[in-house]
């Protein structure tokens, strides 16, 4: 069990799922992206760190450009950290995406993020004319570029899949000297290598089964950077949940649209329909979906925290169909109480 030193942060994903409104029907996206900066708003004025938007692009998720998103958010808020949840860095370009986010980070000065990853979605490939038999190619050879790019001076790169750099610069810089950067990782290996390799934090997507399991790819994480002679860095965790006044109200509120989102995904996939228990068993302390009253998902949140050794806790709120006067009740309930309730065990050493 891994040991925690310094302050949890606490952060909030979405994918900008289509909400919706008191008659079932489906808001249209305007809408739920004017409420996603709303929700930002107020995870902003509840003191939480970070606010993670994602990028998809089919029609259960209302957000394709993230950036123009969170740049809308840091014009609402001052203090909380503004990232993606991820960029598919395989179907964009490594240089546009530095350039958007050192802008987001003048604009929201200096609270821009990135988690870079491949994505678990794959139609931005096809959308923009690339081939998913290059899928880790892909991935690997702009990631290699993004990575000289952090360094924010005169780059000189060579890849297979572009022409090569000589002595470019890229504009603008940011404050700081580089962007904050994540590579969003779902239980991979030769992943979770890779980041260590470059020296970029990490953040696990634990979206099913026990996150205890996780605790190999922190341990190889922790021992790659020191074999490689890197400094410890952060790591993250990225889960699912939703936060009511008690836990048969969340699970209750969560369960039909969490199945039904499930259940789509599952066609395409081929992964057969979830089950109630199932669900409640992923519920339960040891499963992978932080849904409960406020002690609930703090209990749960402070054990992992404390087997995984975590540096912040990210909680995907969006869940399906769930709608904003739900999503804000617990972002709410996150903030005001779950917050205080993971901060004050894990300083006191509660397990």
């Amino acid at each position: 069990m891994a040991a925690h030193h310094t302050p949890l942060e606490l952060g909030l994903d979405t994918f900008g799922d289509v909400t919706a409104d008191a008659d079932g029907r489906p808001l249209p996206y305007d809408q739920v992206i004017r409420d996603i900066v709303e929700q930002a708003v107020l995870a902003d004025e509840l003191g939480l760190s970070f606010f993670g938007v994602g990028e998809h692009h089919r029609d259960d998720f209302a957000v394709s450009a993230p950036e123009v998103v969170l740049a809308a958010i840091a014009s609402r808020t001052t203090q909380i950290h503004l990232g993606t949840a991820v960029t598919v860095l395989s179907s964009d370009d490594p240089i546009r995406v530095y350039e958007r986010f050192a802008t987001l980070d003048a604009v929201s000065n200096g609270r821009a993020e990135v988690i870079l990853g491949r994505g678990s979605f794959t139609e931005s490939f096809p959308l923009f004319g690339l081939d998913l038999g290059q899928y880790e190619e892909l991935f690997s050879e702009k990631l290699d570029l993004f990575a000289a790019l952090r360094a924010e001076g005169s780059i000189t790169w060579q890849g297979a899949l572009r022409p090569p750099l000589v002595d470019q610069h890229v504009f603008p810089k940011t404050a700081s000297g580089s962007l904050r950067t994540w590579i969003g990782v779902g239980g991979s290996p030769e992943s979770v290598v890779r980041a260590a390799r470059y020296g970029i934090p990490l953040m696990l997507a634990i979206i099913g089964g026990p996150p205890a399991q996780f605790a190999q790819f922190t341990d190889l994480y922790r021992r790659a950077l020191d074999q490689l002679g890197q400094p410890r860095l952060p790591v993250g965790v990225h889960s699912p949940g939703h936060v009511a006044d008690t836990d048969e109200q969340a699970r209750d509120e969560l369960w039909p649209h969490f199945a039904q989102q499930r259940e789509r995904i599952g066609r395409e996939r081929g992964w057969p329909p979830p089950t109630r228990a199932e669900f409640d068993a992923a519920a339960g302390p040891e499963g992978a979906v932080y849904v409960g009253s406020p002690q609930t998902v703090a209990d749960k949140i402070v054990r992992n925290t404390r087997i995984l050794g975590l540096d912040r806790f990210d909680l995907k709120f969006s869940n399906g169909a769930l709608s904003h006067d739900r999503l804000m009740r617990s972002i709410e309930l996150y903030g005001r109480e779950v917050a205080p309730l993971v901060h004050a065990a894990l300083a006191e050493g509660v397990a």
